[in-house]
Formats: C-alpha cells, structure tokens, sequence
C-alpha cells in the first residue's frame, strides 16, 4: 500500500526522483570528516528554533506594560513553557556556535573559492539575517539588559550624518525605544526565521550545484564519490547526538549562564545598568565598535567587520587547493585570527577602562589587516612552496588553471 502510495505520488510529482538526486544519491566525497556536520546541525537547530518560537509565540504579548510578564506567565503556568523557553534561549546561543565553527571550517579548507563564491556569499547572507533576527529577539524579553541593548544599538544609526535621526525614529517606530519598538521588532522577528529557511534553500541548491568540497582540496571524478545515504546520514546522527548532549545539557541544567541576570529583571527606563553587554556572539564586533572613537567610523567598522568575509574568494590570490591543510603561512594566519576574535570577545564583554580600549584597538587593527594582507601574503606563499616543490595532483591542478585563465 505504501508503495502504490508514492508510486500515485511521483506519477504527479518527481517525490522519488528529489530525494534520491538530493539526499539519497547526492554525490559526497569519501573523505569528508566531521567537521562537515556542521551545515547539517545549523539546519537542525533552525527547525528547533521555528518550532519553539511558533509555541512561544502563542503566549507571548507584545506590549511594553505585559511583555515582562507574558515571560513569566510562559515560565510558570503554561505546561512546559519553560522547556520552550529554555530550549529556544539556548537554541539562539547553539545556532550561533554552530554557525561561527561552519564558517571556520570553510575558511581553513578554503571552501570559499572557485566555484563555490555564489555558495559562500548565500552563507554571509544568511549570518546577516541570522544576526538581525537575535538581535530582535533579544528584546522581546523587556528586561533591562534587552531594553539598554536596543536602545544603545538603534542609537547607532543615528551616526548618519544625513538621514541618522530618521532611521532610529523608523526603526523604533517613536522617539524611544517603547511598545512600537516592541511590536515591530515581534512582527519582525517571527517573520525573519522563514525568510531565513527560504534562504537556507538558495543555500542548499548552490551547494548542490558546485557539490561539497573535498577536504584535500582536489576534487575527485564522480565515480570516486559516494552516495550521501547512508554514509554520511548516519554520521550526521552520530554528531547530532553528541549535539543534542551538549544542547540539552545547557537546556535542562544551567539554562541561566546564556542569559543575562539584568534580563530577570523589569525594564526600566529610568535606570541603566553598570555594564551593557550584548549577547556573547555579537561580542567581538561590539569590542571593534567601542575601539574606535568616532561614532560613525565605529558603526562602519563594526559593519565592515562582518561583510569584508564576503570578500575572501579575492581576497586569497592563492591557486593552491586545500586551505590551511597545505598552506602553513596561511594556516598560521587561521590560527591567529582565531584567536584575535576570542580576544576581541572578552574585550567586548569587560567594562571598558583605558588598558582594555588599547588592547581593544591593537586587536582591531589586527583583525583588518589578516584580510588587507592576505593577497600580498597568499601570493607570497604560492611563489615559495611552487618554488620548493608541489605534489604532482595539486601541481596539475594548478598548471590547469593556468592554462584556462591563459597564463
């Protein structure tokens, strides 16, 4: 019965045609490592998110005078409702740390490059709707720390030297941040998710256009491929339940270390925190914000901060394929700019004082200059190692590109 039921199916629509080019028989290369569960997690984490968010929202009131509570009638008296909480507070945090290593992993095998820019710049879009939907998000609360956090970042677009009072009014909705705030940023952050997962779409087709990238760097014939199902299936479950560990872990037992004690508190637009901290993933851009003494200059460094990755396939001049894994400059170069960001995360989240502004200033300066640096660096490393000798694949692959550029 089943059978005839999919058999009625794809006489009306390609069901079994989809899944076997999409999932079942989508060529993988055989080597791909678990680093490459990452995409596979972000998607999971999404869904969690809609899901919990579409429950949350059913009790959740957008109104300055009955946000707060909303929260807590969600925590106290809806069954489960601090399970969904819980679970959605910690999935905004999950998403993030999943993102930021997917990203890492892209840029150490230097997955970005040819022909995969269309692929990495659907990524950077993604990343920017992700940030916009936390960063509404994190107001719904109406805590102390939601309220000073919006207050502050809206404040910034008023660095315009044109048009800056106009578009903190649009974006508020009033002169302060207040229950027009609080409705449009709701409305906003309930809609973007789905925007997200339609971009997530794009994402998957441009992924599937060029294939996954191979973690040596040479691409290998299709018939040295293997079918996703069940290889990597399984391997991607395997990763989901160390995830879910880890995720339900921080869920069930310290949900509280992923919010801000402020937030428990009503807000209060007559009292500001000491300390005004975003949320952990926004704070290295927030430390290259405060490190730069002009208003203006530090919105647009903060935003160049994020945007200049889009620019990393012209960026890398090299031609040699695999990333970091053949390239110990570059590699060297990964690792310091893994750790500048960490750097620049705990400058962001410590009161500011004169040493920790310094600090902060030299860690933005290094920040841009890995990527100002890296054509003149990348093309340097590729005169030495083609000097000292390439293995024949990675030699031949190179020789090829040449030749397509007509060089």
């Amino acid at each position: 019965m089943f059978n005839q039921i999919i058999d009625w199916v794809d006489q009306r629509f390609p069901l079994t045609a989809f899944v076997k080019h999409e999932l079942t028989g989508y060529p993988t290369p055989r080597n791909l490592s678990y680093w490459w569960n990452f995409g596979f997690l972000a998607g999971f984490v999404l869904v969690m998110q809609v899901a919990t968010g579409i429950f949350l929202a059913m009790h959740y009131k957008a109104d300055s005078a009955l946000a707060f509570d909303s929260i807590q009638h969600i925590m106290r008296d809806v069954n489960y409702g601090w399970l969904l909480r819980y679970l959605h507070a910690t999935g905004a945090s999950a998403f993030f740390f999943v993102i930021f290593i997917h990203m890492a992993r892209t840029l150490y095998y230097g997955s970005y490059r040819k022909p995969r820019e269309l692929l990495w710049w659907t990524g950077q879009g993604l990343l920017l709707l992700l940030m916009g939907t936390a960063f509404m998000g994190y107001l719904l609360p109406w805590g102390q720390m939601s309220y000073w956090g919006a207050t502050v970042i809206t404040n910034l677009f008023g660095a315009s030297p044109i048009l800056g009072h106009e578009i903190v009014i649009w974006l508020r909705g009033d002169f302060t941040v207040g229950d027009e705030t609080l409705s449009r940023f709701f409305a906003l952050h309930y809609l973007f998710p789905f925007i997200i997962v339609g971009a997530v779409i794009i994402h998957l087709v441009a992924l599937h256009t060029v294939k996954s990238s191979n973690p040596s760097g040479i691409d290998l014939a299709a018939k040295d491929n293997i079918p996703f199902h069940p290889y990597f299936t399984i391997k991607d479950l395997f990763g989901l339940g160390l995830f879910m560990m880890l995720y339900t872990w921080f869920a069930f037992f310290t949900p509280n270390t992923l919010i801000e004690a402020a937030n428990n508190i009503p807000a209060n637009p007559m009292s500001t925190p000491s300390h005004i901290v975003p949320e952990w993933y926004f704070l290295p851009f927030y430390a290259i914000l405060r490190s730069v003494p002009n208003a203006l200059g530090g919105v647009v460094a903060m935003g160049l901060s994020v945007l200049i990755f889009a620019f990393m396939p012209y960026l890398d001049r090299s031609r040699i394929p695999g990333g970091a894994r053949y390239r110990p400059w570059y590699r060297i170069l990964f690792y310091g700019f893994t750790v500048d960001i960490l750097f620049l995360g705990w400058i962001g989240f410590v009161p500011p004082t004169d040493s920790t502004i310094l600090y902060g200033k030299i860690a933005t300066i290094l920040y841009f200059l890995m990527f100002l640096s890296l054509p003149l660096f990348s093309r340097a490393e590729e005169r030495m190692m083609i000097k000292r000798g390439l293995p024949p694949a990675l030699q031949a692959m190179i020789d090829s590109e040449s030749k397509g550029k007509g060089k």
